[in-house]
């Protein structure tokens, strides 16, 4: 479920362009009125990022400052494209493209191919692995299901890294890629499947994007009247850029820099597509210039959900970890997760279907809840319990709503009730909306009543109930609205595909469920050699497989449940553990050594770590309050000063702006912004308390383990009035 369909269905737009701003928290105020010149999002989850870009795009429409049809904004899937274009759409500004970039880029192929090359556009074909199988064919290389989907995804890899056949073992070693079957046969089954394709004038949707940038990159005209057509752009889950896209946005933007990008980068986990966060963490090296605006506010999940998801990044390392989003939770507290240990798999499903019939039971909506497992392979044995259980269940990442055939038949008879009602005996004796729309579809297999049992009848009845549930919602939003009305609603989110709320738990992958929330959520298989994946060797890997744990976390609103199980089947050997992630962070556990237990609420770190042989602990749940007036801080720069804003401050000027300039020496010899060493507000704390020791400087918020290591004897030099030590490139 996203926070869109969480919120009012059927908002009115807003009167003006100020009134677009209503609502807006400082820094997504921050970002909705920055319209010029390059600017820079970094969003933790559940901080509201699609309202703020949605929020700034139409305030530039309703404003005058930006024309509807020169702003493309673009995305990773059509789901989001399609809840963009609707969110704009109730913001009134309805005329933004809002797409994906092989939506766009296949918008532009189509259009300027005959101009370009000549001829009609090859044909586009929807899957490559019958592709795939023929190439295999033909090199007499033999590969079951499973070896044809790994090097289907090995090709597709290299394309979007723009990587030709004859450099894909290179490619591969360089990157520390594991490659399904021997490098050499790989790159021999690529160069064999672009054959075929040529012999066969198709493409495939890399192609898509590769052909648009051949053809910009040839054309100047043609890149010329793209780029009068589009004077503004804006890229969503910019962490997920690959280095195809990121050319492909390069050449629509040519010499401009009218950009604004979005992203977290403990957010990246498709780097086996060829997705990297490294676009993100050097836009402002690539844009001196660029705003950048950090957004920290979590408005998704409570306090207790947000303290577990800083936890878990505060153990992680690398370049990621080192741009990490500390959250502070802006909601009431809720309960503490609850860890399961189970004594095997049936058993952790049987578990977690009983506690989920209890929630139901309790009042939750079996829509507001959630199952997230690592590999769609885990899927089956929760579909069973929950069946077993009486649950009404949804898969995540099935077929499209508006593309399910029960869906559209249903949305035909529907249409036509709307335009010859008064002769359909069905609707004779119903008067309002919802009655109709109950009468109609019960002819199409809606029943007051689930069906018993799993399957594809239970998941057509699901789809049914949907479009009730929206029928009632939308009556409710909508006085006096008829069939014809809600037809109309439909046809506009089918458009969007902006699809309706299917009152069923929701099983999915952890990838899958990126971009969703759930008042309730339980992380299942949370166990080694399932998280992190067995396949995961390399630090980078094993890193992206906690940030797929942390992408779990945070679509919990309320209650979040996590469990493992201690073998595979019943009787089996009990020798599996807890996650490595969860170490230092379930009860009970310890934290591995060397790292700190946490990231703690409010944005500051937290937990138990050792700088310079000194221990510090901070105590949990205990609210920051200002050293002069008392007051609660709850803003993450007045936590940072521990005071209030507004507060006399006793900083040392002198100190500060020495601090400062080596801020500025380091941020130069790392190629890193200057808030990546220090932020102001950390550098004002420090100033202000002018440390005289390890212990002191330890205490600082925003200091930390990591920086402390890495700049703790430059910045008590600097406070002792000494000079920093020369050379130090840190870690």
């Amino acid at each position: 479920m996203t926070a869109a369909t969480h919120s009012t269905l059927f908002p009115q737009a807003p009167d003006t362009a100020d009134a677009v701003l209503d609502g807006l928290d400082p820094e997504q105020r921050e970002v909705a009125t920055a319209l010029h010149g390059p600017v820079c999002v970094l969003a933790g989850a559940g901080t509201g990022k699609t309202r703020a870009i949605t929020h700034r795009i139409a305030y530039g429409v309703r404003a005058g400052i930006l024309q509807p049809s020169s702003v493309l904004a673009v995305t990773f899937t059509n789901r989001a494209a399609g809840e963009m274009r609707g969110r704009l759409r109730q913001l009134g500004a309805g005329g933004v493209q809002a797409r994906t970039f092989h939506s766009a880029a296949l918008r532009q192929l189509q259009y300027f191919w005959p101009k370009a090359v000549g001829g009609g556009l090859p044909r586009l074909i929807d899957r490559k692995i019958q592709l795939v199988a023929d190439a295999a064919a033909a090199c007499r290389i033999r590969l079951d299901r499973g070896e044809l989907r790994d090097v289907t995804a090995e090709i597709e890899w290299s394309k979007v890294t723009q990587t030709v056949p004859t450099d894909y073992a290179a490619a591969a070693a360089k990157t520390g890629r594991l490659s399904p079957r021997d490098p050499a046969e790989i790159a021999q089954l690529y160069a064999t499947y672009e054959d075929l394709k040529r012999d066969r004038a198709v493409i495939d949707f890399e192609d898509v994007l590769l052909l648009t940038v051949a053809i910009l990159q040839d054309r100047h005209d043609i890149a010329e009247q793209v780029r009068s057509q589009y004077q503004h752009f804006v890229v969503d889950e910019y962490q997920d850029v690959s280095p195809l896209q990121q050319r492909l946005l390069e050449l629509w933007l040519g010499e401009r820099d009218s950009l604004c990008v979005v992203g977290d980068a403990s957010q990246t986990i498709y780097s086996f597509t060829g997705a990297t966060p490294d676009h993100l963490l050097d836009f402002r090296t690539r844009h001196p210039g660029a705003t950048v605006v950090k957004l920290v506010r979590d408005y998704r999940s409570s306090p207790q959900v947000v303290h577990l998801a800083n936890g878990l990044l505060s153990q992680a390392r690398g370049r990621a970890a080192d741009h990490r989003l500390e959250l502070i939770s802006q909601r009431a507290p809720g309960p503490e997760p609850v860890y399961a240990e189970y004594t095997d798999e049936p058993a952790e499903a049987e578990g977690a279907a009983r506690r989920i019939r209890d929630l139901i039971a309790s009042g939750i909506p079996a829509g507001e809840i959630a199952i997230l497992f690592r590999t769609n392979s885990q899927s089956e044995i929760y579909e069973q319990a929950l069946a077993d259980a009486g649950v009404p269940y949804q898969l995540r990442g099935a077929e499209r709503f508006f593309d399910r055939p029960e869906v559209r038949k249903a949305g035909a008879a529907l249409r036509a009730a709307a335009r010859f009602g008064a002769n359909d005996s069905l609707l004779d004796d119903v008067v309002d909306l919802p009655s109709q729309v109950r009468a109609v579809l019960s002819g199409e297999g809606w029943t007051s009543q689930p069906p018993a049992g799993s399957g594809a009848v239970r998941e057509r009845w699901e789809s049914l109930a949907a479009l009730v549930h929206l029928a009632q919602d939308f009556a409710a939003a909508k006085q006096g609205a008829t069939l014809g009305d809600l037809v109309a609603e439909l046809d506009e989110r089918a458009s969007a595909q902006h699809a309706p709320t299917v009152q069923g738990v929701t099983l999915a992958s952890l990838h899958s469920a990126k971009g969703l929330e759930w008042d309730v959520v339980f992380l299942v298989g949370v166990a080694e050699g399932m998280m992190p994946i067995t396949y995961a060797k390399t630090g980078e890997q094993i890193e992206e497989e906690r940030r797929l744990l942390y992408v779990g976390v945070t679509r919990a609103r309320e209650h979040l449940l996590v469990s493992w199980a201690l073998s595979r089947s019943p009787g089996g050997r009990p020798n599996r553990r807890p996650s490595r992630f969860l170490d230092g962070l379930r009860p009970g556990s310890v934290a591995t050594a060397g790292r700190s237990a946490g990231g703690g609420p409010g944005g500051i770190e937290r937990g138990i770590g050792s700088i310079g042989g000194t221990v510090v602990r901070r105590t949990s749940w205990t609210p920051a309050r200002c050293r002069v007036c008392g007051r609660t801080l709850t803003d993450a720069g007045e936590m940072k000063l521990m005071r209030c804003e507004d507060c006399p401050s006793d900083m040392d000027e002198g100190l500060y702006e020495r601090l400062r300039e080596w801020r500025a020496v380091q941020a130069q010899r790392s190629g890193q912004p200057a808030f990546c060493v220090f932020t102001d507000k950390t550098l004002m704390a420090i100033a202000e308390a002018a440390p005289d020791d390890e212990g002191e400087l330890a205490r600082i918020p925003g200091v930390g383990v990591r920086k402390f290591n890495r700049f703790g004897a430059d910045v008590l030099a600097i406070c002792a009035g000494q000079e920093p030590a020369e050379g130090r490139e840190g870690d």
